[in-house]
């Protein structure tokens, strides 16, 4: 084994000082060479290189970067000496790199792109989750002894008993603002009384099941991505597939019917609320009495928009509850992917929600339920 790299100083009779190395000036034989070189005094005038019996680049490196620093000359370098020498002398890491300059309009629609790229290929992923779920639910339904009727009611818990507080509240201060807004305007034309048909209308048919499914997803669909990342994490997935459970079989589908029995059940609570906080301003405000309220609701109410409801509430319930799961199943690395993956099943659960609210909008409008 070559030596070690090392050096001595020496002083000439000018008084300057030359630095003279010796054995192995390669990476793997350094050591602490570089903080002693750092330690020089400025007196240094002269770089021997004569008993050095190797030299790679990191050591040509160091001898050019402490001629540089001292304004020292370099002698009895060998030939690799010098051709390392002169190789690593057109490094200079005084001026830093200026970054390509990219103008801003191809740095917008690079983001752009990159975006679209993103999302289309997380919806891909998505529909083939939604298939993977489908796929598991068939398998129950043909295998019924597979289900786990307790993790369903279980759900049921979570996904409907704990949320009926802040669903109820919610809903019932809604009614109260659609009431008082829609009383305000329609003053204007002493056509207060319509404020009836704006509750009744607004919240069976829209905002009831809309704004229940926007809390369900901030609640319930954020839960399901937690929790199911941090099963992700501590590799509890992964032992279910060893003992050869299916992870759609015993996370996902009970999570999905969970949402999609509850939905309707919180819609029309929500709805219920909304119409006695409404209610309950108009009698406050218009001197509309609750007997004269609840009969003109019916009046000017139609079932078709109770039926829109009931409909529309299911299939929020399983996006939400899909969008949850799918975000959890994707959490890979570290506990910070869990809160991204939380917040991301959030916005995509809000997203579809509202996306697939307007595609319902439309088609009912179509088909004559307006």
């Amino acid at each position: 084994m070559a030596d070690a790299a090392d050096f001595i100083q020496e002083t000439l009779p000018d008084g300057s000082e030359i630095v003279r190395f010796s054995g192995n000036l390669a990476i793997a034989s350094i050591g602490d060479l570089d903080a002693r070189l750092h330690a020089l005094p400025d007196s240094v005038a002269q770089i021997d290189l004569s008993g050095v019996t190797h030299i790679d680049t990191v050591g040509a490196w160091l001898v050019y970067r402490t001629a540089q620093k001292h304004g020292a000359k370099i002698t009895n370098a060998d030939k690799d000496a010098v051709r390392l020498i002169e190789a690593v002398s057109g490094v200079d890491d005084s001026d830093p790199v200026a970054p390509a300059h990219v103008p801003p309009l191809s740095r917008f629609l690079g983001e752009v792109g990159m975006g679209v790229v993103v999302a289309f290929t997380t919806l891909l992923h998505f529909l083939g989750f939604v298939g993977q779920v489908v796929k598991a639910s068939v398998i129950l339904m043909l295998n019924p002894s597979r289900f786990r009727w307790h993790s369903v009611v279980q759900h049921f818990d979570m996904v409907g008993v704990r949320a009926l507080g802040i669903i109820g509240l919610m809903s019932f201060l809604i009614g109260i603002v659609i009431a008082q807004q829609g009383a305000v305007q329609l003053r204007q034309f002493g056509a207060e009384v319509f404020t009836i048909n704006l509750i009744g209308r607004l919240t069976f048919r829209e905002l009831g099941i809309l704004m229940t499914a926007i809390m369900v997803a901030g609640r319930s669909g954020s839960a399901f991505a937690a929790q199911i990342g941090t099963m992700k994490i501590t590799e509890e997935i992964d032992a279910m597939r060893t003992i050869g459970v299916v992870p759609a079989e015993a996370l996902v589908v009970p999570r999905v019917i969970a949402a999609v029995i509850m939905m309707p059940l919180l819609g029309i609570y929500a709805s219920l609320m909304a119409i006695i906080g409404g209610g309950l301003l108009c009698w406050i405000i218009l001197e509309i009495p609750p007997d004269t309220f609840i009969i003109r609701l019916r009046e000017v109410t139609p079932m078709t928009d109770f039926w829109i409801g009931l409909i529309k509430a299911p299939v929020f319930g399983a996006i939400i509850a899909m969008a949850g799961c799918f975000q959890g199943m994707q959490v890979e690395g570290n506990s910070e992917q869990v809160g991204l993956k939380t917040t991301a099943a959030v916005v995509q659960a809000i997203f579809l929600v509202i996306v697939l609210d307007a595609f319902f909008a439309v088609f009912f409008s179509e088909i004559g339920w307006d």
